[in-house]
């Protein structure tokens, strides 16, 4: 079975109010592509792909007027997808939501939130995605409620074969310092902001050991937007909010064979699974920010990684248009795993 987590930028942004692709000669969002373009960009690449499951982070929005599954669906139907069914959890006011796109013939996926739903005051348990969390933060006695911006995606899912597992799509963010002025101001809000990235990987964290301690298979995927070495404070911390999800190695830690290598360099080539424009250094920026992590019973199932990079993958290199597309379609590639389910 092929599983596969993919950040599509502005994906919004491609439908119309009517939750059909609008796919036209307008701005998609994406520097100089226009809807049309990454459209044709985004069915290149879902159709090589051929996965059985996309995790979609920054999927088109859901809220009382938008509907992100019928968006999906729309989308599948367009190229003829297999994965043709779209399932989301918890809505967040972000446009940019969490679904999995699937292929109904190959699995079941359903919704099924963990942990204690909470009221304004929250609680310290890990409570349910869409609840509030309880931390003492920086350590002065006071407790914090955190909540996720974009609340983890939690289905279960079956497969044809008969696997039943547990799927979490995840997208942290730590925000900008917006509204700083001083550099004091943005070192200051940069900290606060980071501090509450890890402890929303500090809850999930908690959730992925209640599943491995029942023995339940885990699946977690998605954008973790942090990473070794990309942050200026994570020295500070000690550690990323990656390394916070994986655990340490042994039965109760996650495995990414990409994290694992970053996470033990320092200098030297590393994986890279998003690449961005800095236009005052007139270059690109490329890091390792998406994630399949599986847990330890799982890497019996003879799992395989890829990360569909168009420059670091022989195979994405040597077919021009799926290059191309890669490319254009979005600023990270899919990763992609292959797995005996």
């Amino acid at each position: 079975m092929r599983i596969a987590t993919y950040n599509v930028e502005w994906f919004n942004n491609l439908f119309d109010s009517t939750d059909r692709l609008l796919a036209d000669d307008g701005w998609s969002g994406r520097q100089d592509v226009t809807r049309a373009g990454q459209i044709e960009a985004l069915g290149i690449v879902f159709t090589a792909m051929d996965a059985d499951a996309i995790m979609i982070i920054e999927a088109p929005d859901q809220n009382g007027r938008r509907d992100a599954v019928a968006a999906l669906e729309d989308f599948a139907r367009a190229f003829d997808l297999r994965t043709r069914r779209a399932v989301m959890g918890f809505m967040n006011d972000t446009q940019q939501e969490i679904a999995l796109l699937y292929d109904p013939d190959r699995l079941s996926a359903l919704h099924d939130p963990r942990g204690a739903e909470t009221g304004k005051k929250g609680a310290g348990d890990a409570p349910r995605f869409d609840g509030v969390f309880r931390i003492d933060l920086d350590i002065d006695a006071t407790e914090d409620l955190v909540r996720f911006s974009k609340p983890p995606l939690e289905l279960q899912v079956t497969t044809a074969q008969g696997t039943k597992l547990r799927m979490i799509g995840a997208h942290l963010k730590s925000k900008a310092p917006h509204g700083a002025r001083t550099r004091d101001q943005v070192m200051r809000l940069s900290i606060a902001n980071r501090r509450k990235q890890l402890a929303q990987a500090i809850w999930l964290r908690a959730r992925i050991e209640a599943h491995l301690a029942q023995g339940e298979p885990l699946i977690l995927l998605g954008d973790l937007n942090d990473g070794p070495g990309l942050d200026e404070y994570e020295d500070l911390f000690g550690r990323s909010s990656v390394e916070i999800v994986m655990g340490d190695e042994g039965d109760m830690g996650l495995l990414d064979p990409h994290a694992r290598m970053a996470l033990k360099r320092r200098l030297g080539p590393v994986p890279t699974s998003a690449r961005f424009f800095l236009p005052k250094q007139g270059r690109y920026l490329q890091a390792l920010l998406d994630y399949v992590m599986i847990s330890p019973d799982l890497r019996a199932r003879n799992p395989r990684w890829r990360i569909w990079h168009p420059f670091d993958d022989h195979d994405c290199w040597k077919v021009p248009e799926l290059r191309e597309a890669l490319l254009t379609a979005s600023d990270h590639f899919p990763v992609v795993l292959d797995i005996d389910i």
